[in-house]
């Protein structure tokens, strides 16, 4: 599905549309950046997906899978919100952060989206050492805690 409304003049880095002196219903102008803006400020996704969700409620926001279908084709990595009944898209640029809420994590869009490994916790050795063990644990669990890293 393409964009509903094709803007001119946008500006650079997310295609957030420019007003035009004396142009005619600015509202709907100034009410598509709004959307757009909504959706891109402190960015925090549903999750990864090919298709579109059914039933979407305005606000959610999902990362285009690699193969997508429906209102979503031809939007692969792109993000995907749901504003006044409509599919708006961005492109990430590289450095853009997403918390994904359905992994509990954070993405990180670097020419793909990526998002860091489980770490296991450390079990077992020839010489077990409890104190960094427990360290060790604790980083892990602060760096989840952070979503950082995946929950387990």
């Amino acid at each position: 599905m393409t964009d509903p409304i094709s803007f001119t003049s946008a500006t650079p880095r997310y295609a957030l549309p420019n007003l035009f002196v004396a142009q005619a219903q600015k509202e709907f102008t100034v009410n598509e950046a709004l959307a757009r803006i909504d959706g891109l400020l402190h960015p925090a996704i549903n999750g990864e997906a090919n298709v579109p969700p059914a039933a979407p409620v305005d606000g959610e926001s999902w990362i285009v899978g690699a193969q997508p279908i429906g209102d979503w084709e031809g939007r692969s990595g792109d993000i995907a919100f749901w504003q006044a009944e409509n599919w708006l898209f961005a492109a990430p640029k590289t450095g853009m952060t997403v918390f994904d809420q359905s992994a509990s994590c954070v993405a990180r869009y670097d020419g793909a989206w990526t998002r860091a490994a489980a770490i296991a916790e450390p079990t077992g050795g020839t010489t077990e050492d409890t104190e960094a063990r427990a360290a060790i644990t604790q980083l892990i669990a602060a760096l989840v805690g952070l979503g950082i890293l995946p929950a387990n």
